[in-house]
């Protein structure tokens, strides 16, 4: 077996969360603030999903005070604690970057 592979191994999560391009999702992120932890929301709608293994990553889009605002996240990051599926969507494409452009309340559900 490959050593990355070995190496990776034990910092996979156990129960990655299941969701897909298109769902609309709710982020718990663990934020360090000095000495503290707190845990901090972040929901939007998948807009891609890159990477294999250890390295994949997605991206989440919302709308935050009329600018549009956009994170993307490690998947198997301890820093992501959870990820709440809140809809489920039906997108006909791999990655919803068309939805930069759109303005408004249309978007695809």
């Amino acid at each position: 077996m490959d050593p990355i592979e070995l190496a990776e191994r034990d910092r996979f999560k156990k129960e990655p969360p299941k969701f897909k391009v298109g769902d609309v999702v709710r982020v718990f992120i663990r934020v360090l603030e000095g000495d503290r932890a707190r845990s901090q929301v972040f929901e939007g709608i998948v807009i891609g999903r890159k990477g294999q293994g250890l390295r994949e990553t997605f991206t989440v889009r919302r709308v935050s005070y009329g600018e549009g605002v956009e994170r993307k996240f490690l998947l198997h990051s301890p820093n992501v604690e959870k990820v709440e599926v809140l809809k489920s969507g039906k997108p006909r494409r791999a990655k919803l970057y068309y939805l930069r452009k759109r303005v408004g309340g249309k978007r695809i559900v």
